[in-house]
């Protein structure tokens, strides 16, 4: 077979896997079921596309025995010990039932009595890798009963290995003796044990070793999975199945500390090969063959045999707690190993391809059986257990406590209580559960709670706020494993799973960790916040999201837990600003007035802001000096937070106080109108004098070609004030930097204000030997606004943008060699990009610029990535009128004030 025609069986396989998976997941059946089922529409018996062979068979086989080691691995021979005697009991009956009914109703179909013994012989067997998958699709894997059927499962997979020995050598021998049977049920059974007692004494601390020593990522994984195939080999040796090697070597790995990382790592390879096992079942099924009636027949007396053999055997537990007909019917669907019975009978040429047939329809209607009877029990087991709990009062200790056993203590119910506090106690025991195991019965009343959300209340949800203060990795993952996680909170479940398929996670509880949340356990300054919990809930909404989609999520998860208008504003405000306090400490002008005042209103208390300085503190590691940064900016927050008259209402007031100051100074109505229209941060940076000479300035409106143009002297001859009004359009600013650089003016600072009517004033304070002449700049100015934008090209500058070091607008940082007409050619390029200039930040240092300007687009959001690559194409490119760089929006300069303030350079 070549190699492309095994890549493309590969192919088919994993797209019909993940396919039939994501289907069985929407219509609520497990998706066990959609993987046969699409093994048969892929298979020989319809479209062809997958033929069975011997890599594809393979693969499946290492799939199912990964399947065996994950079961293992979450299993626990104490627990299994606790049923052991149900399940041996179990597996006895219902292998001497099967063999004894099978061969007799066989009678009557075979040939001879070696046919029918044959057949009797592959019926008695239980497929330990269905089973678990159903179980574990079920979310009940910590159920008594599904603990009782594993255990059953293997034994009765055992016995029957030894029974298809023993039927072999007298089909080919014509006889076997009592010593054969006797040496071969011995094997079996010191490879059980010898592997169990020496697995369990010795792997965890190898293990463990291998995890602390080893420096490659991939050893751990990579000898978990040699050990495994080791056992496998050993089992194989021993007459017994591989995947039974597999469930003890997944049995001996589950106490070592390296089990969650072994678990970890191998579930995105389980993910690939498990699915082709239970593919392989539908793609080895001949549809042709079961339309023979003689086949039908057969199938069918040996289906009703199968079933209800398996439903007999569960009369084993009598005396034992659990359910019996759950037992039963988890006894019942037949797998890898009837399949070999049904291999080796054809080979041996026992029985030909009709009873071959017959036996394949078996153990495809039984595995098809399983899961919906089993989801139907299991449902129906629920809802009356929940309908016969009695209510009895909650003990004085709780419904939780501690119970003293060999191994340390476990989590255990003092009593049942009602389902309207089971998710407050659920919780609570996942937070003990951090120290100790759970118990059988708290297991057993969880697996049984009824599916569906489970309600949230104010016990539950404090529960759920101590679990975050002291729980670790063991609680949750008490809480994943239970499936309770899913249940109440499906995003930090879907979190959790992604964290756990991902390879490249080194900490063995790393996937079981919320590392933020780790990190503000160690800050004790958290205990001062009014709200604590908000802030680690917050952290938690971090780690979980990746900060994809975060702020929908806290505020969703706020809603289900119910925190009220306050609590949800918080923590989504925490959500969404958790970068802004590192970043904005990182802008070279954090400390500024200016910066610290935006902060400050923007977080709005001076909780929230003491919040999100921790959240920033333990988001990630940062270098002395970077904390320094951030403590000062916090303290200078806070301080500004004390003083309400500048970030408070008392703010609000001062606006109210200038303006109507300058109103007092005008006569004229329409300029009053003006004043009191004026943007809030504009009408803080001025004078009332300020104030009312720009709104006269302003009055009446200039036309849509106009411009109106105002010099006058500054105090102590330190320049020229130079004032511009003109209706705002495209490129204003441009336009207005490169008049003034034309005329050979130095700029030393600007204000920049535009109304809501679309009048634009820019008050510009200049340098130059002799007053401008007010009457040629507005020549200028009226012949620049019909014209193109020009600029040079300054390819030699880097803009760098930052979207997190402000709250409304995106930081562009310009650095490069000084020039003449260099901020004409950076302002140039923003309006061409579509960017608005909200303010600037410029200086020149021996001849290098480091210029902050903050932008926003035509709509006041935050550059998106084109328009960032916009400016940076306008600026490396010009602008000329021979290539006329027009912008796709139409700049508009929002109601806001801007301030431009410069060092002495030329523009």
């Amino acid at each position: 077979m070549s190699v492309n025609a095994v890549l493309l069986d590969i192919l088919v396989l994993l797209l019909a896997a993940k396919v039939a998976a994501e289907v069985a997941e929407r219509v609520k059946v497990p998706a066990v079921v959609g993987e046969i089922v699409a093994g048969i529409l892929i298979g020989p018996s319809v479209l062809g596309l997958v033929k069975g062979n011997d890599v594809v068979r393979v693969l499946g086989e290492l799939g199912v025995i990964l399947l065996l080691l994950q079961v293992g691995l979450e299993m626990d021979l104490a627990e299994l010990g606790a049923v052991g005697r149900a399940s041996l009991a179990v597996a006895t009956i219902g292998v001497v039932t099967l063999l004894t009914a099978g061969t007799g109703v066989a009678w009557l179909f075979a040939d001879n009595g070696k046919e029918a013994l044959f057949i009797g012989a592959a019926l008695t067997a239980t497929s330990v890798g269905i089973t678990a998958r159903v179980f574990g699709d079920l979310r009940a894997l910590a159920m008594i009963e599904a603990r009782t059927v594993i255990g059953a499962a293997v034994a009765d997979d055992v016995m029957g290995l030894v029974v298809l020995t023993v039927v072999v050598r007298l089909v080919s021998q014509g006889s076997v003796s009592v010593v054969s049977v006797l040496s071969i049920v011995s094997v079996a059974v010191a490879f059980l044990a010898v592997t169990s007692v020496v697995g369990v004494r010795f792997a965890p601390g190898l293990f463990a070793a291998v995890a602390r020593y080893s420096r490659s990522s991939g050893t751990l994984v990579a000898l978990a999975l040699a050990f495994t195939l080791g056992v496998s080999e050993l089992a194989s040796a021993a007459k017994l199945a591989p995947i039974i090697g597999a469930f003890v070597a997944g049995l001996s790995l589950t106490r070592s500390p390296a089990a969650e990382r072994i678990r970890r790592e191998l579930t995105p390879v389980g993910h690939l090969f498990i699915p082709v096992f239970f593919l392989q079942i539908g793609i080895d099924a001949q549809v042709g063959q079961f339309a023979k009636p003689a086949v039908l027949g057969l199938a069918g007396a040996m289906l009703v045999v199968a079933v209800a053999g398996k439903l007999a055997a569960s009369s084993g537990m009598r005396g034992a707690p659990g359910d019996r007909l759950l037992v039963g019917m988890g006894m019942i669907p037949r797998g890898e190993v009837s399949l070999i019975f049904a291999t080796i009978g054809l080979r041996q040429h026992v029985f030909g391809q009709d009873i071959y047939a017959a036996l394949l329809l078996v153990v495809l209607a039984t595995t098809l059986l399983t899961p919906p009877v089993l989801r139907w029990r299991l449902l129906r087991l629920r809802a009356a257990r929940v309908a016969a709990s009695p209510v009895v009062p909650m003990p004085a200790g709780g419904w939780l406590g501690l119970v003293p056993a060999p191994g340390g203590a476990t989590v255990e119910l003092t009593a049942e209580p009602p389902l309207g506090e089971a998710l407050g106690v659920v919780l609570h025991a996942a937070l003990l559960c951090g120290e100790h195991r759970p118990g059988a019965r708290l297991l057993d009343w969880v697996a049984a709670l009824p599916e569906g959300p489970l309600v949230w209340d104010r016990a539950a949800r404090a529960r759920f706020f101590e679990l975050l203060a002291g729980g670790g990795p063991r609680s949750w993952r008490f809480l994943a494993l239970t499936g309770i996680l899913d249940r109440a909170l499906p995003e930090l479940a879907r979190a959790l799973a992604r964290r756990q398929a991902d390879p490249f996670e080194l900490d063995p509880t790393g996937a079981l960790r919320w590392p933020r949340l780790d990190r503000l356990h160690e800050l004790e300054e958290r205990q001062a916040l009014e709200h604590p919990e908000w802030l680690l809930l917050a952290a938690v909404l971090l780690d979980a999201t990746d900060g994809e989609n975060a702020v929908p999520v806290a505020r969703r998860i706020a809603l289900r837990l119910d925190l009220g208008a306050a609590g949800e504003q918080a923590v989504a405000g925490l959500v969404a600003d958790a970068g802004l306090l590192r970043a904005a400490a990182r802008r070279p002008d954090a400390l500024a007035e200016e910066a610290v005042l935006q902060l400050a209103v923007h977080l709005g208390s001076a909780g929230q802001a003491r919040a999100l300085y921790l959240l920033t503190l333990a988001s990630n590691e940062l270098e002395p000096l970077e904390r320094q940064r951030v403590e000062e900016l916090h303290a200078l927050v806070q301080d500004s937070l004390a003083h309400p008259e500048l970030t408070g209402r008392t703010a609000a007031n001062a606006v109210e106080q200038r303006k109507a100051a300058a109103e007092r100074l005008t006569d004229e109505e329409r300029v009053r109108e003006r004043i009191a229209a004026a943007p809030r941060a504009y009408v803080l940076a001025q004078t009332p004098e300020d104030l009312a000479r720009h709104a006269a300035l302003c009055e009446p409106p200039v036309g849509r070609e106009a411009v109106r143009v105002r010099v006058g002297a500054l105090e102590a001859g330190d320049g020229w004030r130079v004032e511009l009004v003109a209706g705002d359009r495209v490129g204003l600013l441009a336009r207005e930097t490169g008049v003034l650089a034309d005329a050979g003016l130095d700029v030393v600072s600007a204000t920049i204000a535009t109304w809501e009517d679309g009048c634009a004033l820019g008050s510009f304070h200049v340098r130059s030997p002799a007053q401008p002449a007010a009457n040629e700049l507005e020549t200028m100015l009226t012949s620049a606004l019909g014209a193109p934008l020009t600029a040079a090209p300054a390819p030699e500058v880097i803009l760098t943008f930052d979207d997190e070091g402000s709250p409304w607008h995106t930081l562009c940082t310009a650095e490069g060699p000084d020039r003449r007409g260099l901020l004409h050619a950076l302002t140039t390029a923003f309006a061409t990009a579509g960017a608005s200039v909200h303010a600037a930040r410029v200086a020149t240092v021996e001849g290098l610029v480091t210029d902050v300007f903050e932008l926003t687009d035509a709509h006041g959001r935050k550059l998106d990535q084109g328009a960032k690559e916009r400016v940076r194409r306008a600026l490396a490119q010009g602008a000329s009128p021979r290539r006329r760089t027009r912008p796709r929006w139409r700049l508009a300069w929002p109601a806001k004030s801007h301030m431009i303030e410069t060092c002495e350079r030329p523009l």
